[in-house]
């Protein structure tokens, strides 16, 4: 689920506490996390509901000044209207864990597990790859790297969360950079 910075700002400070989405499935589920650029969402409930059955309190809730300014929003869009309360509960926890410089044998843990997710690829390694392709251009737009690699953008992405996910890269407004974490790593192993 995306949501826009501003908003992210408001749920953090607890004056946005609802989304609706128009969506064919929902993307997230009641009782779990959604991890953002201010932090971690906890979703508290995910319902379907009927756009007419939306209250203005609830579009004020949900961070619009009107009902008209939501439903407008939810118009022109195919799925149904799903109802998603949420709250912020904490940081994001890959922020500290990219700020935290490796031991050489958790060095060894990452390499290892970087390993495992290369074997486990249909594609073969693309792990250290990806990592030293971010290293030596960061910043750079997504379908840019993807493209350089002759690898699908959307594809591209999803294993760059994957390295974020064991705090190794960061997102930018645009790209990405390697954390110190990262490349801590990278600076690690060996050459070939």
């Amino acid at each position: 689920m995306l949501i826009r910075q501003n908003v992210l700002e408001r749920i953090r400070a607890g004056a946005v506490t609802l989304a609706f989405r128009r969506w064919s499935r929902p993307t997230v589920k009641a009782g779990g996390t959604l991890k953002t650029a201010v932090g971690v969402l906890a979703i508290d409930s995910v319902e379907r509901v009927p756009l007419r059955r939306i209250t203005a309190k609830d579009a004020r809730l949900a961070g619009y000044n009107t009902l008209a300014e939501l439903t407008s929003s939810l118009t022109g869009r195919d799925g149904d209207v799903y109802r998603a309360a949420l709250r912020f509960v904490g940081d994001d926890p890959r922020v500290s864990l990219r700020e935290s410089l490796p031991s050489p044998e958790e060095v060894a843990l990452i390499s290892s597990t970087l390993r495992r997710m290369d074997e486990r690829s249909k594609r073969g390694p693309w792990t250290f790859a990806v990592l030293s392709l971010i290293a030596a251009r960061p910043g750079v737009r997504a379908p840019d790297l993807a493209a350089s690699l002759g690898r699908e953008t959307l594809q591209f992405k999803a294993d760059v969360r994957k390295l974020k996910e064991l705090g190794l890269t960061e997102s930018l407004e645009v790209g990405y950079r390697l954390s110190p974490r990262g490349r801590a790593v990278v600076d690690r192993q060996p050459t070939s």
